[in-house]
Parts: C-alpha cells; structure tokens; sequence
C-alpha cells in the first residue's frame, strides 16, 4: 500500500484553507489596480478630472493594503501549514527509523537516512509552502486576467491562445526531464554525506595515517558528480527564463500593435491599452514565477519517493506479547544458526546454557562469533534456525521494551552522546538520583577520574565523549549499563583499554556487589574471563570448547594456545620494562 504524505498535513486544515482564501483575497485586490488605472487615465487624466482622479486614486490605495493584508495573511497561514508539515514529517520518519533493526539500517545507508531526514524533508516542506501561495496566486492572477483582458478587448484572446501555450510547452518540458535528474542529484547527496560522516567520526584515524589528501580526493570526486548533475538540471531549469521573457516582450509589442488599430477605430482607449499591458504582464509573470517554481515539483517528487520507502518499510524485528518477565537471568540457546546478509554462517547450530546468577565467558578470536551471539539475545538480529530462550521463553515472543530493559549491554567501541558525564550515566536510568550515579560509577572505577574533572559528575564530554581517553569511555559506558540495576549485564569486549589492576578491581566489585546477575564477557585475552564459572571458546561460528580455566587448560588444544601465546606477550611486555 501506497504511503500517503498528504496525511501529515490534516492537522493543518483550517491553515490550508485560509492561505488560499487569503491569496484569494491579494489576488482580486491586484486583478482592480489595471482597471482603475485605465479609469484614471480615460476619464480622470483625459477629461482633467481631478476629483475623478483623487477618489480613483484612494481606492487604488484600499485595494493595495486590503490586497497586501491578504498577502500576509497567505504567507503566514502558508508557513504554519508547511513548517508544522515538515515537522510531523520528520518526527515520523525518526520514530520510524528508530523502530528499524539492524536490517533496515544496513538496507539503507547512514548517509542516506540522514539526507531522506533534512534534504528530501525540506523540499516537501517547500512544495507545500508553495503550493499554498505561489500555485494559488499564479492560476489565479492568470485566469482573472484572461476574463479582464477578453472583456476590454475580444481580439486579445488570439494573443492570449499564442503566449499561454508558449509559456506552458518549456514547464512541461522541463518537468519531464529533470524528475530522473533530481533522483540521480539525491542519490549523489546521499554518496556526499556518508562520506562526510565517515571522515568526521574518523578524523583520528584519516590524521594518524596521513589520509587526509586520500579522504580529500573521494570527497572531491563525490562532490564534482554532484555539481555536474546539479548543473545539469539547472541548465535545463535556466532555459525557461529567457523563453519567457522573449515571450512577454513579444506580447507587449502585440498588445501595443493591436491597441494601435484599434484607439484609431475608436473601439478603445489610451487607458484600456494601459490596462491590457498591465494584465498581460501579470499574466506572463505569474506563469514564468509558476515555471520557476515548478521546477522545484521533480526534485518534490523524488523527495516524496524516497521518504514514502522508510516509512512503508516494515521492521523485521517486531514485538511479542508478552510485556512482563520473571527477572532471573536464565539464556539458553537451542541449535541456533545464524549468517548475515554476505551468506557466511557467523553461527553454527550453537547450543548452550547460561544459568542465572552465573558469570560466562566468550572467548574466540576476532570473527569468531562472539558478538554475534550478544546480537541475538538483545534482538538486534534474529537467528536463521533454533531459539534464543531468556527464562524458558522465546525472545522473539517478549516485547522489545521488556526484553531489553532487562539487559545492560555495554558495547565493545564505546558509545557516548554530547552533554555532562551524570547524563550519560543516567542514560541506563533516567530517574537516578546524584548518589545513585556516583554508586554506578565507584562500582565502574569511574569516581575517580570524574571527580578529578574541572566540575565533577556536571563536566561537558563533548560529542562521543571526545575529552575521555578510550579507558575512561569504558568505564563510563559500564556504570551506564550498571546503574540500570540489569538482571543480565553483557559487557562486550568492553575492558579491552582498561589496565590489568582497574580490571581485577572491576571484577571483584561485580562479583561481590553484582552476584546475583547473570553476568557474560566477551573477550579476546583470557585474563577477562578466567575467574568466570563457564568459559565458551568460540572457533569459526561453532563452540570449539567450554568449561572453567581449568577444565579447557586441560582439555582443548587450542584455549592453551591462546593462553600461551598471551602469556607470552605478558612476559615480553614486562621484559620491556
């Protein structure tokens, strides 16, 4: 089913009626001027009238300010409609974006939902704006002034059927050709941004390794394909302007031609021709601003397009019914198999049990399927085959919402916003009181960092945390996910900055303080994980081994390997120093 935009404005119906009417109003106001000129100057100027002249003259003075407060009143009606459109517009688009899993955001690219979000938003917004006044006062202006111009003077419609088609024909064809350009124009955006946000977010990395001219030659590139296709389309949109001035002067020398045979037959007047001139032109300026704005329709059409495709995609990620939970922490997966869109198996038929109040480790090299696993408890992916069960249950059948309020999850890059440090610790529980985020961040190894800074638990971070060290963003991101007070904490690879003395200390706290959560921890050196009750060693998307330290130090080959190869490291590091 066909998404209808046109249901956002609703809202706005009463503006959507009173702009039109207002214009309505200026335009009927514009359409006297000519004709009382033309009553100025046949039967005040011509007969030296001053009196004529004078009362003329005020009601040409009425009708401009009744007309100009027609005209503010469009304008203002016309605005509320459309600025209040494009705002329900992209609150729309937003929820819907944040209702996407993992699917939806990798079908459409960052850039790309940013663009559908500000550029296409924008230019619905301004067809509306548009629409409101322009597409009004044009129709308008130029049907009051055919039925002004044919009742001075009949012999004026075979002008009128000559100029009217001629402005018309370039719109048209203009319109045709420039709809698949301004696709092509979006798409070319779209290309810009993603570029731009990648180079913003990695400016570190693009300066560490002196990529700066590399980064610049992509982004001049992306940016030449979308100036020589915005300048496509402008060559054809700046056709029309000089047709339609050819055009009106062609109309004012007809007019004046015209007017010249017939003052000497007697069947008009010096006024009358004036007046005829001032309609013409306002015939021929309304449809040249109409053509102007019209261009603007294509790139509208696009724009409607591309939103219509985010809000008519449908999440495959969906809510279950159950909206309540036992809080115990229990995870089983059952045979569960999962590849992502590539077609590689990330997960291969994985059985295994997490009982609650237990600590589990995962341990495997990079692409091993770690995260993989953590993706399909929290329901950012669902597996190919088998179940995830939390408590006995499905997760596919608990809402979101319930599902993932009992998690605190803290990623393996992390993740912080713009703003105090208390606030993004709060972001776990919005309601947390000033002791309960000073407790989250003592139990993270946060307190003391943070109460060193300038203004303590109140100090700016700057966008992603730009003023931490990457230690500092962990140990942020683990009392966010702390002071949620979680029934399962999964800390992803997530002390992978922390030195080993803040990790012991980290550790110790969650198993004395924490004991009663079940607790998971990926993590790529065993030292993370070798003090949990069960160790997962993953190989290839398959569990290559489980057990304590012990037990896999005694019985897989390769978790010795691993231990090995890091002790190894560990003895040569300290050799160093």
């Amino acid at each position: 089913m066909k998404i209808k935009l046109t249901k956002y404005l609703k809202p706005y119906t009463l503006y959507v009626i009173l702009a039109p009417l207002m214009m309505a109003l200026e335009v009927t106001m514009d359409l006297q001027q000519p004709a009382l000129m033309a009553t100025v100057v046949n039967d005040g100027i011509l007969n030296s009238d001053v009196p004529l002249i004078t009362r003329t003259c005020l009601k040409m003075l009425a009708a401009a300010a009744i007309g100009t407060l027609g005209g503010f009143g469009c304008t203002v009606f016309s605005e509320l409609a459309s600025q209040n459109y494009g705002a329900d517009l992209r609150a729309a688009l937003f929820g819907k974006i944040g209702s996407f899993s993992f699917y939806e955001i990798n079908l459409f690219s960052t850039g790309s939902l940013v663009t559908r979000l500000t550029n296409d938003v924008v230019q619905l917004q301004n067809i509306v704006g548009f629409a409101l006044r322009i597409f009004v006062r044009a129709p308008l202006l130029c049907i009051g002034g055919m039925i002004m111009v044919i009742s001075i003077n009949p012999r004026y419609g075979v002008v009128l059927a000559v100029c009217v088609p001629a402005m018309l024909l370039p719109i048209i064809f203009i319109f045709i050709k420039t709809t698949p350009l301004f696709l092509k124009l979006q798409k070319k955006l779209d290309r810009l941004n993603v570029i731009l946000q990648e180079n913003l977010s990695g400016i570190r990395v693009v300066k560490a390794f002196v990529r700066g001219e590399h980064e610049m030659g992509k982004f001049s590139k992306a940016n030449d394909d979308l100036t020589r296709t915005s300048v496509s389309a402008m060559k054809l949109m700046a056709v029309a302007g000089p047709i339609m001035m050819l055009v009106m002067n062609a109309v004012v020398v007809a007019v004046i031609y015209i007017g010249g045979f017939e003052v000497q037959a007697e069947r008009m007047r010096i006024g009358d021709i004036m007046a005829v001139i001032a309609y013409m032109t306002q015939i021929l300026m309304s449809l040249m601003i109409l053509s102007m704005r019209a261009t603007s329709i294509p790139r509208a059409r696009v724009s409607a397009e591309r939103i219509r495709q985010v809000l008519a995609t449908e999440p495959k990620i969906t809510d279950g019914e159950i909206s309540n939970a036992s809080g115990k922490g229990k995870i089983v997966f059952e045979n569960v198999s999962f590849s992502y869109d590539n077609g590689s198996m990330a997960l291969k038929n994985i059985s295994l049990k997490i009982n609650p109040g237990e600590h589990t480790g995962l341990l495997g090299h990079t692409g091993s399927g770690k995260s993989t696993l953590i993706n399909l408890i929290m329901r950012f992916y669902d597996p190919v085959s088998g179940r995830v069960l939390l408590d006995d249950i499905d997760v596919k059948d608990y809402t979101l919402f319930t599902l993932r309020s009992q998690i605190g999850l803290v990623l393996q890059n992390p993740e912080l916003f713009s703003g105090t440090i208390a606030e993004n610790i709060r972001w776990g529980s919005p309601g947390a009181n000033s002791d309960e985020v000073a407790q989250a961040a003592e139990a993270a190894q946060a307190d003391e960092y943070i109460s060193a800074m300038p203004s303590g638990y109140d100090s700016i971070i700057g966008q992603k945390g730009l003023t931490l060290s990457g230690g500092q963003k962990q140990r942020a991101c683990i009392a966010r996910a702390l002071i949620k007070k979680p029934k399962i904490l999964i800390m992803d690879d997530s002390t992978s900055a922390l030195d080993f003395g803040t990790e012991k200390n980290l550790n110790d706290v969650l198993s004395q303080d924490f004991s009663d959560i079940t607790r998971i921890t990926i993590a790529q050196r065993i030292s993370s994980v070798i003090g949990a009750d069960k160790i997962y060693l993953l190989a290839s998307g398959e569990i290559a081994g489980a057990g304590t330290h012990g037990e896999l130090m005694a019985s897989s080959e390769l978790y010795r390997d691993i231990y090995a190869s890091q002790a190894d490291r560990a003895n040569e590091k300290e050799g160093d120093t």
